[in-house]
């Protein structure tokens, strides 16, 4: 459970719920909704390939693991400060309707620099298929939920209106700061 959490906070939902309104403001709600399952769709196969492809990615280009931890935990609290500050989702309108979901909707905005980051060192710690099967289920539900977050984006936003989205936003950069210290003080540690 504590997985499915740590992964969901990672996928930034209320960053991309907000990024996903401000991209669909003159959409009809069928295409709002048609959109929210290729995002869905498209955060899970990035994840799963990025996440299968971790090892390889390493034993190629030699990379130890601390280290990464460490690199990726930088990222993730570049992501957090971010978030907390209220990171612009509106310099992206202008973008051409037929090709938003898989960029820059599912990359980078929901699986993004930290989140792949985090995919490969969970991949480079998974000891045996049971692991890994269970990493990939908790990601594909995380995907899932941020995909039907963004079906009901009308609702929420009626909901919560921008205020209500923009104080989420800042709660998971706060929860994303917790997770990039812990990763790179994890990373430290072992490395020294």
């Amino acid at each position: 459970m504590s997985l499915f959490i740590s992964l969901f906070f990672l996928l930034t939902p209320f960053f991309v719920l907000s990024t996903f309104l401000a991209l669909t403001q003159e959409y009809e709600p069928r295409q709002r909704h048609k959109l929210a399952v290729e995002v869905a769709i498209g955060t899970m196969v990035v994840g799963a390939v990025i996440y299968l492809l971790g090892n390889h990615i390493f034993a190629l280009f030699g990379i130890n693991l601390h280290s990464f931890r460490m690199g990726t935990g930088i990222l993730l609290m570049l992501s957090a400060i971010n978030l907390v500050q209220g990171g612009d989702s509106g310099k992206l309108k202008g973008l051409d309707k037929g090709s938003i979901s898989v960029v820059p909707l599912s990359i980078p905005i929901t699986v993004g620099p930290a989140t792949i980051g985090y995919l490969l060192v969970l991949s480079s710690e998974a000891v045996d298929t049971g692991e890994m099967v269970l990493t990939l289920t908790a990601f594909a539900l995380a995907a899932l939920c941020v995909g039907v977050m963004l079906y009901a984006a009308s609702w929420i936003e009626r909901v919560l209106g921008r205020s209500g989205l923009t104080i989420l936003s800042k709660i998971t950069g706060l929860i994303l700061s917790a997770l990039a210290a812990q990763m790179f003080m994890l990373g430290f540690t072992h490395f020294v």
